[in-house]
């Protein structure tokens, strides 16, 4: 093997042999713990440590017996999309005394267990520590008694805690996202779509109760998600006389013939003197003042069921993968760790860190500090918050700014789409006309991207026009693939004729050509020295500047839900292997993802070079795996990933080498990965961005007005927006140049790369992993109010 680079550290030094690790589910049960679950035993057994699985939470730790079963590589096979926890999750009142600990450290002893993952709330958490926290001690009492010998005693003298979040409530400090929170936005949010069409034939007013007893993020999300009238969530109740308030803005909103009204409420939203509002109590409200037709839909655990999304899948998997290296990098001075994901990181922290903020955060809502519990629950939270606030309600006119620069001149902004469409352009484009006008601009949609900008389709547009927008899929302004380069002259025209002072472009690879276009046209056309900003948005994922693209989490769900579905085909037929292309032009994010979403044995990508050899040896891979009882496959590849090795020459080759071990099946998904809803991920993360955007857009106007007009003709006035590892930029466009590959139209380093090992780790295969980002034992961040305005998303 050739020698390793030195500021590189791979896993391989890692090794579990001789160490048994016990993986447990506690408490709620939530999507994607199975696929949790399924990294932990896999990547345990890849570095040759015992696996275990504790069948019913701490209940089948205490009860030993067969609740602690030894399991192999097949015995996580086909869990993967499959909801709630396969080895069951119970409350435990005995592990809550010490002589149900007793019995559990026993239990433990007996199989040589010293190494734990858990997989649950604060509550199940807090409870492992307290039982790490006393290990020796219950070591010594059982040997005391005579139940174990001595040498047990110091043999297995330490316990080892990792534990990972599974809540739907997203209610664990110091993690941007727990383990299901994202497959519970996307089941309210199905609702949300379906009650939409039905409230808006009949003019109907819905409130719908959605979970979080302690936390409002998913009916906080769900209302950034679908634009609703009014949400009640426990850290930030309504002002005193909010009755009055909400029944006016329904009025108003009714008024401008907006047929429905949606209410949210958290099942634990409070008012300011720590009342519940129930949502009976609202419908009645909305009733008695109005007298709207109003209906109550109360999801439950509907919120909790069904197949984990792509995105949970994905988080699920690397938390397992993480929680394994940490396990076996532990010393009997590391704390308890949790392993979060902040931004596109996975990281560890000190567990009860994050247990003691989460209580503080109770603690703080208990004593009606609002705004501080608001801003013990992150920026995450908080920038939901504000931006949910910023949409949901407009400013009468006499509100909006009017300092002495704006209300110098009436700033006009242009927004306009381009390139390939992509779930979620919709409620980017609807949160940038809100936020401008609320800043106190002049909004300008521009139809059919540059090409339409020439040809003048350019028209004002307010705040109603874009109402319903979040929800819908693809592009209502319409959006090319064309470059602005050979209409620059007709483009300076109508900037000038009607008077735009800034741009706004939201798309792919080609709006990111376009900006540069536009920015070197500077010297020759005046109307191009206005502040520019790009946000992000193509399914391909292949944006340099940004780790994220808007669109792309639709696309990887309905890749990972197309497999799901081929998979569930091939159930019935034994032996068979499945060929999935995918799109994503050069970039290989949505093959490699939706590999690592759907449990693939393999993806195709362009970025990793492969020859026939490498296809020969999948095939004898895949041979092997018919010989035991997971008798499919699963293949991805890349649409470009290779202009020789295409689709049809990888399923023939199948074909031709698996004869009489398996048969093949190829797919073609085409324009369905451009397609459907957005997913609530796109919905806010286009709103948020969006937001970012416009007012980015307000400074530099601000900083650029001189003398009755604007003039910005630096670097940083034509700028992306993007997320970078846990963080929102603005990047001068000029100064990604370095960073993209031109002709393959993609970023030279690709964060997503990093994760590639796991998915063939998870299928069985021998690999480098680099770990250089993990390792490192972090703190809970505690941040200030300015924080939210400028940190992540």
């Amino acid at each position: 093997m050739a020698e390793l680079p030195a500021d590189k550290k791979f896993f391989e030094n890692l090794s579990g042999a001789g160490k048994a690790i016990g993986v447990l589910t506690s408490g709620g049960d939530a999507q994607g713990m199975n696929a949790a679950v399924r990294a932990v035993v896999r990547m345990g057994i890849y570095v040759e440590a015992k696996v275990y699985f504790i069948y019913e939470g701490y209940q089948g730790m205490v009860d030993g017996g067969d609740n602690i079963v030894e399991v192999s590589w097949e015995s996580v096979s086909s869990i993967l999309q499959v909801g709630g926890t396969v080895i069951g999750s119970a409350r435990c009142k005995e592990f809550r005394t010490r002589e149900g600990r007793l019995k559990a450290a026993f239990n433990l002893i007996q199989r040589g267990i010293t190494n734990l993952c858990v997989i649950g709330g604060d509550g199940s958490l807090t409870g492992a520590n307290l039982f790490r926290e006393e290990w020796s001690g219950l070591l010594e009492e059982l040997a005391q008694s005579g139940k174990i010998e001595e040498e047990a005693v110091k043999k297995y003298v330490y316990l080892n805690i990792v534990g990972m979040v599974g809540s739907i409530d997203n209610d664990f400090c110091g993690t941007d996202m727990t383990i299901g929170t994202d497959s519970a936005l996307h089941r309210i949010i199905e609702v949300v779509d379906a009650i939409m069409t039905t409230a808006q034939s009949h003019q109907r007013t819905f409130v719908l109760e959605v979970m979080g007893r302690h936390c409002g993020y998913l009916a906080l999300v769900s209302a950034l998600a679908c634009g609703a009238d009014w949400v009640f969530i426990p850290e930030y109740p309504p002002e005193e006389g909010w009755e009055d308030q909400m029944c006016v803005k329904l009025s108003e909103n009714r008024a401008r013939k907006k047929r429905l009204n949606i209410i949210i409420v958290a099942e634990g939203a409070i008012d300011s003197h720590n009342k519940p509002i129930t949502s009976e109590k609202v419908k009645d409200l909305v009733v008695q003042q109005l007298g709207f037709d109003t209906r109550v839909t109360i999801l439950g655990h509907v919120q909790r069921g069904g197949t984990p999304s792509a995105f949970d899948r994905i988080l699920a998997s690397r938390m397992g993968v993480e929680a394994v290296l940490a396990l076996l990098e532990a010393t009997p001075d590391t704390p308890a760790c949790v392993v979060s994901l902040s931004g596109n990181q996975a990281v560890r922290l000190p567990l009860m860190e994050c247990v003691q903020m989460t209580q503080e955060v109770q603690k703080a809502m208990d004593e009606r500090k609002f705004c501080e519990a608001v801003r013990l629950r992150g920026r995450s939270f908080e920038n939901n918050l504000n931006t949910y606030k910023l949409l949901s309600h407009r400013k009468p006119d006499t509100e909006l700014p009017k300092d002495d620069l704006s209300c110098s001149t009436n700033f006009n902004v242009a927004v306009l789409n381009v390139g390939a469409p992509a779930a979620g352009m919709n409620a980017a484009v609807r949160s940038a006309v809100r936020v401008g006008i609320t800043e106190g601009h002049s909004m300008f949609a521009v139809i059919d991207g540059f090409e339409g900008f020439a040809n003048g389709q350019i028209k004002e547009i307010s705040w109603g026009d874009v109402g319903g927008w979040t929800g819908q899929g693809g592009s209502l302004l319409g959006t090319k693939r064309t470059l602005p380069a050979k209409y620059l002259e007709k483009i300076a025209d109508q900037m000038r004729t009607n008077n735009i002072n800034a741009l706004m472009v939201i798309g792919g690879f080609e709006a990111y050509l376009g900006l540069l276009e536009l920015s070197a046209a500077r010297e020759k056309y005046d109307e191009f020295c206005v502040p520019m900003v790009m946000v992000p948005a193509t399914v391909s994922n292949n944006v340099p500047g940004s780790d994220f693209s808007i669109g792309a989490d639709t696309a990887l769900n309905t890749i990972t839900d197309t497999c799901d579905r081929i998979k569930q085909s091939a159930s019935g037929t034994k032996r068979r292997v499945f060929i999935i292309e995918t799109m994503g032009g050069y970039c290989g994010y949505l093959a490699n993802m939706g590999g690592l979403a759907a449990g693939a044995d393999a993806a195709y990508i362009f970025e990793e070079k492969f020859d026939i050899r490498e296809l020969q040896a999948n095939v004898e891979h895949l041979t092997e795996k018919m010989k035991t009882s997971i008798q499919r496959g699963l293949v991805l590849r890349n649409e470009n990933s290779n202009e020789n090795y295409t689709t049809d020459f990888i399923y023939q080759l199948y074909s031709e080498e698996g004869k009489g071990v398996f048969d093949c099946r190829k797919n073609v998904l085409g324009h369905m990965q451009q397609g459907g809803a957005p997913s609530p991920f796109d919905r806010n993360f286009g709103t948020k961005i969006s937001a970012k955007a416009v007012q980015w857009i307000s400074k530099k106007l601000r900083e650029t007005y001189r003398r009755g007009k604007v003039f910005a003709n630096t670097e940083d006035s034509v700028c992306l927006l993007g997320m970078r590892r846990r963080n929102l930029l603005f990047q001068p466009v000029v100064e990604l140049k370095d960073q993209a590959d031109f002709v393959h139209r993609i970023p030279k380093e690709q964060w997503w790369l990093k994760l590639r090992p796991l998915m063939k780790i998870l299928a069985k295969y021998k690999t480098s992993y680099d770990v250089s980002d993990s390792g490192q034992l972090e703190h809970v961040a505690r941040h200030s109010p300015k924080e939210a305005e400028t940190g992540a998303i």
